[in-house]
């Protein structure tokens, strides 16, 4: 196995302690939830460099192709899902998020099942990638907003809250929007894919395979 897909393993294992940190309740004063944000940088850190080191040196794998996004969507959405648990992002704009995030994923599960039937891979789209930037960035955030909630008496923590809120906020709308658009984007870049008819396409497979060995019959 190579080091791309280890790290894509190694961020699988990771969700399970950020989960587990977050939630903790017998680890005092915020560290378990800050045990879970640093946690949650590594995982995304690996993110960010197991694709460019698979595309550099030519260890793009089949299983790689499957791990990545597993670990990806595992990541996000239960990260999210952290936050969302524990009301820091305010009802209902956590559940819209993550609801969106959810049906996102789904369309573009289907959107590569499809092109996979049809030996068609699927490139990853900028919308994409901006998604999971922005995700990568809002829910650290939200998380260390959790942090600041610990010591809500403290004076002046209130504002300091509300400042942070208003920035996290901004950036999730943000991401919320471009996860939207990933959900119409990918769909229409590979419409021709999606709605092309598999007997059609058996028949042009069958056609050139009859001409490759009429051409290959006239040489012999």
């Amino acid at each position: 196995m190579n080091l791309p897909n280890k790290l894509s393993i190694f961020r699988i294992m990771l969700v399970p302690f950020i989960m587990f940190f977050y939630l903790a309740p017998f680890i005092p004063y915020g560290i378990g939830k800050i045990l879970a944000i640093v946690l949650f940088i590594v995982a995304a850190l690996t993110d960010l460099f197991d694709g460019n080191i698979a595309r550099k040196n030519g260890l793009v794998t089949d299983l790689g192709k499957l791990l990545d996004p597993i670990a990806d969507k595992m990541l996000i959405t239960c990260s999210l899902f952290l936050v969302v648990f524990d009301q820091t992002i305010a009802f209902p704009w956590g559940i819209i998020a993550l609801t969106i995030l959810f049906a996102r994923d789904c369309v573009v599960n289907g959107v590569r099942q499809i092109a996979a039937t049809k030996g068609v891979a699927v490139a990853a789209e900028w919308s994409g990638k901006l998604k999971a930037i922005l995700a990568y960035i809002y829910i650290p955030w939200f998380m260390f907003i959790a942090v600041l909630n610990v010591f809500g008496d403290v004076s002046g923590m209130d504002t300091a809250i509300l400042v942070f809120e208003i920035i996290g906020y901004i950036v999730m709308a943000a991401a919320t929007i471009v996860t939207a658009w990933s959900a119409i984007d990918y769909p229409l870049k590979n419409k021709a894919v999606i709605f092309t008819d598999n007997k059609k396409d058996n028949e042009i497979k069958a056609e050139n395979k009859n001409v490759e060995n009429n051409d290959k019959s006239k040489t012999e």
